[in-house]
């Protein structure tokens, strides 16, 4: 048994005895212990085993997740079926829907017309076969050599909050730990005086659903492990700046008095959260130094400006998060999320999506291009992404150039870049109507163990014990898809 290991054991003897009846036999208190001490070991091997960083040599060092909060639409951004325009309001046939459940905004429609895309595709160049991009991402387009598009997603949940908890954690219940959480975890920081998980958030056009912060939180991982979440307005975090007549030598001086009485505390409760409060106390007080030159970007020369466009220099902007992703990997993050609210389009798709492409195409495109140019690209891992698709048919009224579409689980797209990904290719295929996946479906759990092979990690390895139980991102399911790896 490592030493370290002694203390713990001691003191979990130390409590048992301390709660136990005094008419406890010694046989009982003997075998008591004997199942705590194999608890306890078994706990102190899985937060070894996962200390020691990837299983295998990875070919992503970090990750920027981009998603897009609500669902974009597949089928007028990437999922190109030029001849739905021939079936324009005519009814889905039953033959594809076959009694699959909707939400409770289309369920009483009595009917359901077939909305063709109003927008037009593009086929750019991508090395192989071409891959189909609407128009309304032009910069993303031109890019797509380097991008890895996946058009046969799928997930389990129909509607935002277990979608999105879904995608983020494996799981439609909340609780588990995030998959930036999971990637801290397993990695481990590469900078001290930043997080290793960082958040970024954006407001969108229209119907725009609640974040909530266990998108990002660490579930039953330490805390050390959940997203900081760097804000758009104002000091990006909370209490950055010390009160006026406090000193950094008065901040100090507090951090170390407030650290000896943890430390008091945790020697006689060796309870590791105290530890992890320790870690993130002194993580803010370096952070009071570190953030103000993440943010400053007066160090940016031209070039960046003409390639992300002067939007980038307003903190509330999604070319700002981008820029600021960049920054963040730079300088050692592993895992950076930009959530991007309002793609949930229930009605006047065409104008609220024009309004959602207008504010990401450039910005995620000079991203891309960005991390080529600065060597990064080849070992970071960007995906982009909602929780589910779009409907073929319209949600109430149609028209040609107006219509909406509801929540679809069934199929929608996905694309990745970099970190080991394969270069202008794309996979999967979905029916004429863009309703069901026909070849190579890529679920939910899927995307996650991939994603964790590029990171270097085998994806049922990567474990922490947790109620007497093993658990893990992908759950019991999951398989890497090697179509996807360079």
């Amino acid at each position: 048994m490592h030493a370290h290991d002694d203390p713990g054991l001691s003191l979990t003897r130390r409590r048992f005895f301390a709660r136990s009846a005094g008419g406890l036999s010694a046989a009982l208190a003997a075998t008591a212990c004997t199942a705590v001490q194999q608890q306890s070991s078994a706990d102190a091997g899985a937060l070894a085993a996962a200390a020691t960083g990837p299983h295998f040599q990875p070919r992503a060092k970090r990750v920027i997740y981009l998603h897009m909060e609500g669902g974009p639409s597949h089928l007028d951004l990437f999922d190109h079926k030029p001849r739905l325009h021939e079936q324009y309001d005519k009814d889905l046939p039953e033959s594809v829907r076959n009694g699959q459940r909707l939400t409770g905004m289309t369920s009483g429609q009595t009917r359901f017309p077939v909305a063709p895309s109003a927008f037009h595709f593009t086929r750019h160049d991508n090395g192989g076969d071409g891959a189909w991009i609407s128009d309304a991402l032009p910069h993303l387009g031109a890019v797509a050599d380097e991008l890895c598009i996946v058009r046969s997603m799928h997930t389990e949940a129909i509607n935002h909050e277990p979608a999105i908890t879904f995608v983020q954690t494996g799981n439609q219940q909340p609780g588990r730990p995030s998959i930036g959480a999971w990637a801290s975890y397993g990695l481990g920081s590469s900078n001290r005086d930043l997080p290793t998980f960082v958040v970024l958030i954006t407001q969108g056009f229209g119907n725009m659903q609640a974040l909530a912060a266990r998108f990002w939180g660490n579930g039953f991982l330490p805390s050390e492990h959940q997203g900081c979440k760097l804000r758009s307005s104002g000091d990006p975090v909370l209490f950055l700046k010390d009160p006026p007549g406090v000193t950094r030598a008065d901040r100090r001086q507090m951090l170390d008095l407030v650290t000896q009485l943890s430390r008091r505390e945790h020697a006689a409760t060796l309870d590791p959260e105290i530890e992890a409060r320790i870690a993130q106390q002194e993580m803010a007080f370096r952070m009071q130094t570190s953030v103000p030159e993440l943010v400053d970007l007066s160090s940016e020369p031209d070039s960046t400006w003409a390639l992300y466009g002067d939007e980038a220099k307003n903190p509330q902007t999604f070319a700002s998060s981008c820029l600021l992703a960049r920054r963040l990997v730079e300088r050692g993050v592993r895992f950076v999320q930009l959530y991007m609210r309002g793609w949930d389009q229930h009605g006047n798709l065409p104008n609220e999506l024009r309004a959602q492409c207008k504010a990401v195409d450039r910005p995620m495109a000079a991203l891309v291009a960005d991390l080529r140019r600065r060597g990064l690209l080849d070992d970071t891992l960007v995906v982009w992404g909602g929780e589910f698709g779009r409907t073929v048919y319209s949600q109430g009224g149609i028209s040609r150039d107006s219509y909406g579409r509801d929540h679809h689980p069934r199929c929608f797209s996905m694309w990745m870049a970099g970190g080991g990904v394969r270069r202008g290719h794309v996979h999967g295929e979905t029916c004429d109507f863009g309703y069901n996946i026909v070849r190579d479906p890529v679920s939910v759990h899927d995307l996650h163990a991939t994603m964790l092979h590029l990171l270097g990690f085998d994806h049922e390895r990567l474990t922490f014990k947790h109620q007497g139980r093993d658990f893990r991102l992908t759950d019991v399911y999951g398989r890497v898809v090697p179509q996807l790896l360079a």
